[in-house]
């Protein structure tokens, strides 16, 4: 390389964003991740060691996956290189396996490759990895911000370790924010830039855990303030305020985020919790999610968690879901919230949800055990010559409506499935129950006599 490649890259390298700039070099340069990459984590040891077997990292973006291959390549005596799954076809990886295989017979050197949108890669394209990273022709790092388990082949996760990277903390992304603006080589600090502490508070907030959203909005605040009287560049918390876009939500109707805010609002209605209904099911409305689907969800979690505990909960959570395809948004977001308060709110049994489970699994498990005749159909001419009926003790004509029948099949005659709970109105259902079960001559006690 010649002064003029060397000037022409220094060049480039200055005309990045702040974010690409401001990429750490080292391990110690980091910031956050601790729980995969502290000083006795494996990660960390296994970078500083260069021994790398294939990894994963799954990550929202803006949490350091790309960062992380930066300081792996800066690092590893291997060959490193990358390519991004959404421009990289067939012939790219033959030539990337091929340069992996001459490199390792003529020098005995490992090939690390970084995969960006591992995700984006088609099955068959997974596929064609997976020989090269089963005998080590390659190293595979891929980074993807879908959750890996449900996009990339089980087979090369099998062969590879998950890393996953959470959204940064505030402070995390205060460090990185006053570290650009100290920075005179990489960041904005010979542009004699200050940052007030409340802007810089506004900008790590408003982040949302995603570092370059806060790096490139202080590139933008610095590019677009006039300098004071005093030479320096001034950015205000007005100035941050314009700067940084509205939050976006993290939210993919197909992917991860989708059934995790779905899980947390229906576990925060079994719990009990109507705060924290009411957040999820706020964090879904504002993501766009279908409000049929969402209603759909709150019927399910009304018979699932409540059930005859208080069976006006599956009422409620029915009629909202026909007014909220009637009304639609933004009124349908009062019909939403009444459901899924009444639901949290609402006393909690599982003893029918659990109970229909236990049923099923016993058909499973013992098919089409015979009916007692006496519970067959005997509504046709011939039904007395087979027995169909006969001995059918009609529960009205006795005491409190009840008598005491055989209803279940022989075999299991006393198998008990629905197994009722003491709460609310399911526990008056119990003492009831507990009434009519009462021992009694059912020859002499029949209705009316004494």
């Amino acid at each position: 390389m010649n002064l003029f490649d060397i000037a022409s890259e220094e060049k480039k390298k200055k005309e990045e964003p702040l974010a690409a700039r401001m990429r750490p070099e080292t391990l110690d340069d980091i910031v956050g991740q601790q729980h995969i990459i502290a000083h006795d984590k494996l990660l960390y040891r296994a970078i500083r060691a260069d021994r790398l077997s294939s990894i994963i990292f799954y990550g929202p973006p803006g949490t350091g996956k790309t960062s992380l291959a930066h300081v792996i390549a800066n690092t590893t005596k291997a060959s490193f290189e990358k390519v991004n799954a959404t421009i990289a076809g067939k012939k790219d990886m033959e030539e990337v396996v091929a340069r992996a295989k001459r490199r390792f017979s003529e020098q005995g050197k490992r090939t690390i490759l970084f995969i960006d949108e591992i995700h984006r890669f088609n099955k068959a394209q997974q596929d064609y990895l997976l020989p090269y990273v089963e005998d080590g022709t390659i190293i595979l790092i891929g980074a993807t911000t879908e959750n890996p388990y449900f996009e990339v082949n089980g087979a090369l996760l099998s062969r590879s370790r998950i890393f996953e990277l959470k959204p940064l903390t505030e402070k995390d992304i205060r460090t990185l924010l006053q570290r650009a603006v100290r920075d005179t080589e990489k960041g904005v600090g010979s542009e004699n830039v200050i940052l007030d502490d409340d802007a810089c508070g506004y900008l790590a907030e408003g982040a949302d855990g995603d570092a370059r959203t806060a790096l490139n909005a202080l590139e933008l605040a610095v590019l677009t303030t006039d300098r004071s009287d005093d030479g320096w560049i001034h950015i205000t918390l007005d100035t941050a305020k314009e700067c940084i876009q509205k939050k976006v939500m993290r939210y993919d109707a197909d992917g991860d985020n989708h059934y995790d805010t779905i899980s947390a609002f229906i576990k925060s209605m079994r719990g009990s919790d109507p705060d924290a209904a009411l957040y999820y099911l706020a964090r879904m409305l504002e993501a766009g999610e279908d409000v049929r689907f969402i209603a759909r969800r709150i019927m399910i979690a009304a018979a699932e968690e409540c059930g005859v505990a208080d069976a006006r909960a599956l009422q409620v959570a029915a009629a909202a879901a026909v007014a909220v395809e009637r009304v639609g948004l933004p009124e349908g977001q009062l019909v939403l919230a009444e459901a899924a308060v009444y639901v949290a709110a609402a006393p909690k049994s599982n003893a029918c949800s659990q109970g229909i489970l236990k049923a099923r699994e016993e058909v499973r498990r013992s098919g089409n055990l015979p009916i007692p005749n006496y519970l067959k159909d005997a509504h046709y001419a011939s039904a007395e010559k087979l027995g169909h009926g006969t001995g059918y003790r009609y529960a009205h004509d006795y005491p409190n409506h009840y008598v005491d029948q055989q209803y279940l099949p022989d075999e299991i005659r006393d198998t008990a499935f629905y197994e009722m709970s003491n709460i609310a109105y399911e526990g008056r259902l119990r003492k009831y129950f507990d009434y009519i079960h009462k021992p009694y001559n059912t020859e002499t006690e029949r209705k009316g006599e004494k």
